[in-house]
């Protein structure tokens, strides 16, 4: 199979049951700015190993939830390609949510309470998943847009991730040389 058609050299591309749409369709654009951010997740797990001083264990469970949102965020895709009214290959569900929220309130136990803003960056790892994150919140921008036509999950999947995101960045630096930056006024 090759990986080039050619059906979308004049800016079309088909969504899941063939229906053709413009790639500027807010469908393609949501879905595609999931993809970014699977990308961007995949690049900060590329650098894990990288002078991050954590347990053998508690690496397993950070990748381990890593690739489960990586895999969720294809099954966004799948709804947002899904036109209305067509039966969705694969739902996001309250679990996935719960599961998000709990590994939140995990991570948030081993990191200093915020006070106050923090700066983006850190441990490379770290500065990746807080680009990640605002990926996901560009995402969240776009899905609201769709939100009468999709699983109302999505919407509330995508907000909790942008916070597992945030704090999953937080919980890295914390095990890395990095200490967080305030923000400051001047």
């Amino acid at each position: 199979m090759r990986i080039y058609t050619k059906t979308g050299d004049q800016g079309k591309t088909s969504l899941i049951y063939g229906e053709r749409v413009d790639k500027n369709d807010l469908r393609v654009e949501a879905y595609g700015t999931c993809d970014e951010a699977n990308a961007v997740i995949g690049v900060a797990l590329s650098t894990i190993d990288q002078g991050i001083s954590w347990s053998i264990s508690e690496r397993k469970v950070f990748l381990l939830l890593m690739k489960e949102i990586q895999t969720l965020l294809f099954h966004v895709g799948s709804e947002l390609s899904t036109p209305k009214g067509k039966e969705v290959p694969w739902k996001i569900n309250e679990k996935h949510i719960d599961n998000i929220e709990e590994a939140i309130d995990n991570w948030e136990k081993e990191i200093p309470p915020l006070t106050q803003f923090i700066l983006p960056n850190g441990h490379q790892t770290s500065a990746m998943l807080h680009h990640a994150r605002t990926i996901v919140r560009r995402a969240e921008r776009l899905v609201v847009g769709l939100k009468d036509e999709i699983n109302p999950l999505v919407l509330v999947f995508l907000n909790r991730l942008s916070d597992l995101l945030f704090v999953s960045a937080r919980y890295v630096n914390k095990f890395s040389a990095f200490e967080e930056e305030t923000f400051e006024i001047n």
